[in-house]
């Protein structure tokens, strides 16, 4: 939605050192009857899901769109079966005070465009959708709505979890995809619609305000109790772990080239900082403390309750990169482990009842 001002330009041209006592205003007008100096107002719709791997998303794009100057104005269309009591949630107040929160059923799959925007009772430039799993109710809404707005650009986050890797890592984004998986009918809807579309496919994201901390919490589970590591042989398969910040950012790199982003369309999501399951028990080891036990398992046994896969699985952000001009991650593991440790204590992680049966099953085997 684009408002634009008149631009009142004074001349001071016919202005003198003994005289200043006319100023002439020029009112100069182009073509249509626009000004000839004009300001944009672009406003960003978030759409938000009730929390999980995804669940912090939201609130640090916001913080990320909040000193874009193409930006003007953000609204979170929050799911209303969010924890208010939990971050991120609980912290929009605070530390996002000027966007607009609405909150819906983002699960009622007999939500349409009209009643989305019957809630919402403006239309946006941009959307950022990190809440649907699918092309159905609110999902299909959010497409349908965009695009009768004619928004500028839909951009979606997806996952990485659609791929079906073929030994070739880091996977491309043409690695062959799961066609059954929402996400991508999601994709192929939005693409069918003629929308500027843009879709990214994050991995293992981790952060400050998150509430899903099952990766990282895995390691330290273990290591604060003097429990044994059971990791799939051989620990050296390689993992991507995001802070979400560095996500947030990654979503919105598309302002920086619009019709870059549209013409490639799928972007991998992602540091391309890795480490390797080994080492992610040894960095998390010397910042708890603790001494070290980790035993190799065959990976026919099974996950158990191990929080990655068995083999290799990582992207590489090297196309949003050299398409969006995205600088990179600004966050590491090794440092974040520092504050998440200190977090894992503050959440009881230190007292909680854990069950190492499956542990001992695969340890044992």
């Amino acid at each position: 939605l684009g408002i634009f001002f008149p631009t009142y330009i004074i001349n001071l041209t016919a202005l003198t050192m003994v005289s200043f006592q006319k100023v002439i205003v020029v009112l100069p007008l182009i073509a249509g009857g626009a000004s000839a100096f004009s300001l944009s107002m672009r406003s960003a719709l978030i759409v938000q899901n009730k929390g999980g791997g995804h669940g912090e998303l939201g609130f640090q794009l916001a913080k990320n769109l909040q000193s874009n100057p193409k930006i003007t104005s953000i609204t979170i269309l929050q799911d209303s079966a969010c924890n208010d009591a939990k971050e991120p949630f609980v912290s929009y107040a605070s530390d996002i005070p000027n966007v607009n929160i609405i909150k819906a059923d983002l699960a009622d799959e007999s939500m349409n465009a009209a009643d989305m925007q019957s809630l919402l009772k403006q239309p946006f430039d941009y959307v950022w959708d990190n809440s649907s799993k699918g092309a159905v109710g609110a999902g299909k809404a959010v497409i349908d709505s965009a695009k009768e707005w004619n928004s500028k650009l839909l951009t979606y986050v997806s996952s990485a979890g659609i791929y079906q890797p073929n030994d070739v890592f880091p996977m491309p984004e043409t690695t062959p995809i799961k066609e059954s998986a929402g996400q991508v009918q999601y994709e192929k809807y939005a693409i069918e619609s003629g929308l500027p579309f843009v879709s990214f496919r994050p991995q293992y994201i981790y952060g400050e305000k998150s509430n899903k901390w099952d990766y990282v919490d895995w390691y330290f589970d273990r290591l604060v109790r003097g429990e044994t590591l059971p990791i799939p042989a051989p620990g050296t398969q390689k993992v991507s772990l995001t802070n979400s910040a560095d996500v947030a950012s990654l979503l919105a790199s598309v302002l920086n080239d619009e019709a870059a982003a549209v013409e490639q369309t799928f972007f991998n999501c992602g540091t391309d900082e890795l480490c390797e399951y080994d080492e992610v028990a040894k960095l998390c080891a010397e910042v708890a403390g603790t001494e070290l036990n980790i035993q190799h398992y065959d990976v026919s046994l099974g996950k158990a309750k191990f929080p990655f896969r068995m083999t290799d699985f990582y992207v590489s952000p090297d196309l949003a990169k050299s398409k969006l001009g995205w600088e990179g991650a600004k966050n590491s593991l090794k440092d974040d482990l520092k504050w998440y440790f200190e977090s894992y204590k503050a959440r009881g992680g230190m007292t909680k009842d854990i069950s190492f049966d499956q542990d001992k099953e695969v340890l044992g085997a």
